[in-house]
């Protein structure tokens, strides 16, 4: 069982690596708002100067927007149809792995699964990884990054969209743009809304 058990570890680490890349996307939007009169955009400061991360974070997240808003034929003006402002939001994930002894898959915790361990009785549901009991606690930090749309006439929010997924402290500056520039990417591909008619 040891062997089937080393083999499961490269298998369960690959798709928790894979999930945790991932950025969950919701957009919200007011039905009555025709986004095609859209053309142009500015920066909401006052919005943006109270999104609680560093100046630097913050600057990667606009230059990320700006290109995004750039191919979907978007113009920064100086008298714009919609403000676009940022929030962010973090949080710590504990990950609860429970290596009972037991058999099959492990269920669902609080953000984790895995494969269970051969036991006793062929009827209890093991979780985590295997083996002979005791639990395996490992936390993460998950951020979101919300980005509001405001007309600018009525001074309304119309679209928001929210993107949540894993964050890595990684010292790797590259990595820091890429990974901010996939959530703002996949946030902004919920914009335009397909309004049906």
């Amino acid at each position: 069982m040891k062997i089937v058990q080393l083999l499961a570890l490269p298998i369960v680490a690959l798709l928790l690596l894979s999930s945790c890349s991932s950025v969950r996307v919701v957009a919200d939007y007011d039905a009555k708002t025709n986004f095609k009169e859209y053309k142009t955009y500015a920066f909401y400061k006052t919005g943006i100067d109270r999104a609680q991360i560093s100046d630097l974070d913050k600057k990667r997240i606009l230059y990320a927007i700006e290109s995004e808003m750039a191919t979907r034929g978007f113009s920064k003006s100086e008298n714009p149809d919609i403000l676009v402002s940022i929030f962010t939001k973090e949080s710590e994930q504990v990950d609860v792995f429970n290596n009972n002894f037991g058999w099959g898959w492990g269920g669902m915790g609080w953000g984790g699964f895995g494969w269970g361990g051969w036991g006793m009785n062929p009827w209890m549901w093991g979780g985590g990884l295997g083996g002979w009991g005791g639990n395996h606690v490992s936390t993460r930090t998950e951020g979101s990054l919300y980005i509001d749309l405001i007309d600018t006439k009525d001074k309304q929010l119309v679209w928001q969209g929210k993107g949540v997924g894993t964050l890595s402290n990684t010292k790797n500056i590259e990595k820091k743009e890429e990974q901010i520039k996939k959530f703002v990417s996949e946030i902004l591909e919920a914009y335009p809304p397909i309004v049906a008619n």
